[in-house]
């Protein structure tokens, strides 16, 4: 008879059943993925005692008062809350093995998409009305920042348009040409967004560097595109083996 794990008398499949339900089963198989990949980084003794440095830092866990709150919060044990502070340290570590190498070349590669601005915009679905508060700005009748307090109809009304600073690559396309090819304060004439007529304007151009936040953000997204074919290999496995065994 096959021998089942349990817990707390639920079976793993059922466990497997609520995870897809709550729909975390996607999490839960990256999650798999990733411990199968640092199963064979090594922590040395000094760095133990860096990674739970590092973990309560990033964390705000500078007392023992906030220490046992987080614990609480998360229903861990001491153990279990240092192996979630090695995990994450040994998930660095195999980005820096791995990539650590390869970030200036893919930097050069990639600079022009790393690029960040601060941009003010004025969006809303009325052309008529977006194209009279572009005069009223080129006429100085008003501010950028108190019409699109008033009129624009996305959250950056809440700040008198301005956003970001953000990577142009996180932009859609239109936007971050006009950004790139634009003077600090140029305003761009009223054009179409999707479903929205947008003012745009750059308040500063921020040239990629090669520094710690641009290298942290490269090896990210070298992790997360290795994680992405790694669940494409997966599933290529599973959809071959099911192919390997149909009649």
């Amino acid at each position: 008879m096959r021998a089942q794990l349990t817990i707390d008398k639920i079976e793993i499949e059922s466990i497997l059943s609520l995870l897809a339900t709550y729909r975390l089963l996607p999490n839960f198989q990256r999650e798999q993925t990733i411990d199968r990949e640092i199963a064979n980084i090594s922590i040395s003794p000094e760095e133990i005692a860096i990674a739970l440095q590092q973990f309560q830092q990033r964390y705000q866990l500078t007392s023992q008062e906030a220490v046992q709150k987080y614990i609480q919060i998360y229903s861990l044990t001491d153990i279990q809350l240092q192996a979630i502070a090695l995990r994450e340290y040994k998930i660095e570590k195999f980005k820096q093995q791995t990539w650590g190498n390869r970030l200036e070349s893919t930097f050069l590669n990639n600079r022009a998409n790393l690029d960040r601005a601060t941009y003010s915009l004025i969006r809303h679905k009325n052309p008529e009305l977006i194209q009279e508060l572009f005069f009223r700005i080129q006429g100085g009748e008003q501010s950028f920042a108190e019409l699109a307090s008033q009129y624009s109809q996305g959250a950056e009304a809440q700040t008198g348009g301005q956003i970001g600073p953000i990577a142009l690559s996180k932009l859609p396309p239109i936007m971050a040409d006009k950004l790139r090819n634009s003077r600090p304060q140029q305003i761009h004439p009223p054009f179409l967004l999707e479903e929205w007529f947008v003012i745009l304007r750059l308040e500063k151009l921020m040239p990629a560097q090669f520094d710690p936040q641009t290298q942290q953000l490269l090896l990210n997204q070298l992790f997360e595109e290795f994680l992405q074919e790694q669940k494409l290999q997966e599933q290529n496995m599973i959809i071959t083996s099911s192919l390997a065994v149909s009649p």
